[in-house]
């Protein structure tokens, strides 16, 4: 290795290693050597092959003076060929031992990926709902990627370069102490010139590196928001197309500086580096040539020395990091403990039951529920904030008691805010109840598996979220083994058969980002058809038509009496033309339900529910009144007519266009 090889890597290791003065934690290596020993056997391997390359690599240079002197000593020409098939032979055994040590340095580094990769995405697979609305995506994405492959790197560079180094070091001190520990002496007293502008350098680099970084980081999450299809329409909305870009290329200019900066910066310090390693050469030959000439060194020797000198210098400059190197790995391993440390608050108990067959009934014991606090379910880190809060939760729902009958529908309103959509994802266990209970088919949901709840759940939200994939594979993640016949009959029973006829490649066309190229009607109906495919037994409703005009809304309330049909059912609903026929209402206003029963009884009562009405239709809301009640001259095919409301009764729900 060159000594200019030599300073851009003294150069790199010291600008890429983090700038940690943390000391080593026992736990931290009793971790780290949990995952490594699975691979102790290639790494046994890979010690050892590094180990014969740094001592072959020590061999050339000296068999090189011997090359010389037998040239000066007019040697046979015997001598010198066996000398040369020698190093030949040695090059060869390290350039085949190189190959070897990198096959196992990258399937050690590649399998350390995997195995770490796989359990914080399995770890945070079963984190609850409350940990993703907090956490930052790109933040934790990063631990899967960056992290991961800083802490790869412990196994695959840093491990072996510190073996390798010292082993190089040692041998190579010891060849040239017993040529000459003169030389070997004053080649050393010129290594704090060598070494010292690498670590200043390289941390004036690794700052600005640092702030590239940044900048590249904010770029990169700007670009993420502005060029999905929501942000994209966001700033085409409110007319900032320029603001943004300036904004963009403020940060973008910043970046372009610190590369030329970085770049001179670069340029002088191996410009420096190599003229003090050119000086040293030029010691090693002055001194070894005044002892050649008086007959105290030969010239093989002098040739040595100076091949030995950049085996010298290489591993010392890379051991005086190694520290740096060493932290840097064991910060990433940490940020990727922190994540598999956090523990998941939803938790399946040891011996956790199926859900019993047959109907299932829901109810609502006394059940009261706090958010978590932030210190419980995130990371600071993760949420990119210097502290969580360690505040406990304020209560949102208070005393909660009801009952859904097998094949019943339990209607809530109220105002926004009321908890009406907390009660929904208690039912599948997204959240655990601070007191009380909820039952499924007479089970606690704390006491059954979590396999059999969620295929005993179904649930459909107000923005119908699908995955950038295809029609298929987005209705097949409810269930894998559904056959196309199933398919196809949920998409007849879910009014979409026509829709994927006229896509493009049928089921195999790609929604895109969020299902956004289909409508917000044929997205809702897409989920329903997910739902259905699903076969659930309680099926949750929440303000699934709340956004839909009322075409849509009628073709998606059609769609919904399938999914109804037999079902126990809690559905959520802002127009209260649409749970009209319910089972059972319930009128939830913060957090506590304020009255109960079925409309007509309600609406005699004259309470809460009978003001949340008569605002709706009373005051003559058009918007309400055009989604409720669409009469038989706007229906444009007999598909709407059946979904449409009665005009006479005013009557609509999901119970009732069952029949229909």
């Amino acid at each position: 290795m060159s000594m200019e090889v030599t300073a851009w890597n003294s150069m790199y290791n010291a600008m890429h290693a983090q700038e940690d003065k943390r000391p080593f934690s026992r736990a931290t290596l009793r971790r780290i050597g949990g995952f490594a020993l699975p691979h102790r056997r290639s790494l046994i391997w890979f010690l050892l092959l590094s180990v014969a390359t740094a001592a072959l690599a020590v061999a050339t240079p000296v068999l090189a003076g011997r090359v010389v002197n037998a040239i000066v000593d007019g040697d046979d020409v015997g001598v010198v060929v066996r000398l040369a098939v020698l190093i030949a032979v040695i090059a060869v055994l390290e350039a085949a031992l190189a190959l070897a040590t990198r096959w196992f340095s990258s399937s050690i580094g590649e399998d350390l990926i995997l195995d770490l990769r796989t359990a914080v995405f399995d770890h945070v697979q079963r984190m609850p709902v409350a940990f993703f609305t907090r956490t930052r995506t790109g933040a934790l994405v990063s631990r899967l990627n960056n992290d991961v492959i800083g802490a790869q790197r412990a196994f695959s560079n840093t491990l072996s370069g510190v073996v390798s180094n010292i082993v190089t070091l040692l041998i190579t001190l010891v060849v040239m102490i017993g040529i000459s520990w003169q030389i070997t002496l004053f080649a050393l007293l010129l290594l704090p010139i060598f070494v010292l502008p690498a670590r200043h350098m390289g941390a004036r680099l690794a700052r600005l590196n640092r702030e590239a970084a940044n900048h590249n980081s904010v770029m990169s999450t700007q670009m993420t928001e502005r060029f999905s299809a929501p942000g994209a329409t966001l700033v085409k909305l409110f007319g900032r197309p320029s603001e943004e870009s300036a904004e963009f290329a403020v940060r973008a200019r910043r970046v372009r500086n610190i590369g030329v900066k970085t770049a001179m910066l670069q340029a002088v310090f191996v410009t420096a580096l190599t003229l003090v390693s050119a000086l040293a050469l030029a010691l090693v030959y002055g001194l070894g040539g005044f002892y050649a000439l008086r007959q105290i060194l030969d010239a093989g020797a002098v040739v040595a020395m100076a091949m030995l000198l950049t085996r010298l210098y290489s591993p010392l400059t890379s051991l005086a990091s190694a520290r740096m190197d060493v932290m840097s790995a064991l910060v990433s391993f940490e940020r990727v403990f922190e994540v598999l440390d956090l523990e998941p608050l939803i938790q399946e108990k040891a011996d956790a039951v199926p859900v019993p067959t047959g109907p299932a009934s829901v109810e609502f014991e006394n059940v009261e529920f706090a958010y978590p606090s932030a210190d419980r379910v995130s990371l600071a880190s993760l949420e990119e904030v210097a502290s969580l809060d360690t505040r406990g939760g304020v209560e949102v729902l208070h005393g909660l008691s009801f009952r859904a009958e097998p094949g019943q529908m339990i209607a809530l309103v109220g105002s926004s805010g009321a908890g009406k959509s907390t009660i929904a994802q208690l039912v599948p266990r997204l959240y655990d109840v601070d007191h009380g209970s909820i039952e499924i088919a007479g089970v606690d949901v704390r006491d059954v598996t979590t396999d059999s709840l969620r295929a005993t759940v179904g649930m459909v939200t107000q923005d119908g979220h699908l995955f950038h994939d295809t029609v298929r594979a987005n209705l097949l993640l409810a269930n894998p083994a559904a056959t196309d016949d199933d398919v196809a009959d949920v998409l007849e029973r879910a009014r979409l058969t026509e829709l994927i006829a006229s896509l493009p490649a049928g089921l195999d066309t790609v929604v895109g980002e969020r299902g956004y190229r289909l409508s917000g009607g044929e997205r809702q109906r897409l989920t329903i058809a997910r739902l259905l495919l699903a076969q659930p037994r309680v099926v949750i409703l929440d303000e699934a038509t709340a956004h839909l005009d009322s075409t849509s809304e009628a073709a998606v309330q059609a769609a919904l009496g399938e999914a109804l049909a037999g079902r126990t059912s809690i559905v959520i609903a802002h127009r209260l033309s649409t749970v009209r026929a319910a089972d059972l209402i319930l009128v939830v206003e913060a957090g506590r339900i304020v009255e109960r029963g079925t409309h007509d009884q309600l609406l005699a009562r004259r309470g809460r529910y009978e003001q949340l009405y008569r605002t709706q239709f009373d005051e003559g809301s058009d918007t309400e009144r055009d989604a409720s009640f669409a009469t038989e001259r706007d229906a444009s095919s007999d598909t709407e007519r059946d979904a449409s409301f009665d005009t006479e009764d005013d009557t609509m729900s999901a119970r009732s266009l069952t029949s229909s």
